[in-house]
C-alpha cells in the first residue's frame, strides 16, 4: 500500500496554490493528486514522496490534514483498463469510497489510486485477478 495526504482546503481563490506554493518550497515532488469540493473547504488528495515530511510541513503551517493509506494499482495503458479494476471489483462486491488517475513518472503508463473500506481485502482480490498493487512512492517515480 502507498500512503497519501489529504489537506482541507478553504474553498476561495488561492488556497490550493498556498498549499502547492508550501510544498515547493519544501522541495515536495507530488505523483498524483485528485482536489474535491464542498462548500466551505476542498479535500486535497495528494501521494508524494515523503507524506511525514507533508502532512509536518501542512500542521505547522495551520492546516488540518491527515496520512491514509491507499491502493495504487497499475492499470493497462488503453481504455479499458479503469474498467477492467472496476470490474473485477464489481464482481467482488467491493465499494470503493473514492478513485482517482496518476501515472508513472518515466513512462506516462496509468496507475489508478483506490480507497476502500478494507484495503487488505481490495489488494488481495486485485493481486489475485492479477493486477500489479504499488508498495511504495518509489515506483511512481522511475
Amino acid at each position: 500500500m502507498v500512503r497519501q495526504n489529504i489537506i482541507f482546503v478553504e474553498n476561495r481563490p488561492g488556497s490550493l496554490k498556498k498549499v502547492t506554493g508550501l510544498l515547493k518550497e519544501n522541495n515536495m515532488t507530488i505523483y498524483g493528486y485528485a482536489c474535491f469540493d464542498a462548500p466551505e473547504f476542498a479535500v486535497f488528495r495528494m501521494i508524494c514522496q515523503d507524506p511525514d515530511k507533508a502532512e509536518r510541513i501542512m500542521t505547522e503551517a495551520g492546516y488540518m490534514n491527515r496520512v491514509t493509506p491507499v491502493l495504487v494499482v497499475d492499470a493497462a495503458d488503453e481504455a479499458k483498463g479503469l474498467d477492467a479494476i472496476l470490474s473485477v471489483l464489481s464482481d467482488r462486491n467491493v465499494n470503493l469510497n473514492y478513485v482517482y488517475t496518476s501515472h508513472y513518472r518515466g513512462t506516462l503508463s496509468p496507475v489508478v489510486v483506490v480507497y476502500s473500506e478494507d484495503l487488505s481485502v481490495t489488494e488481495s482480490i486485485l493481486q489475485s485477478s492479477g493486477f500489479k498493487t504499488l508498495d511504495g512512492v518509489e515506483e511512481l517515480g522511475r
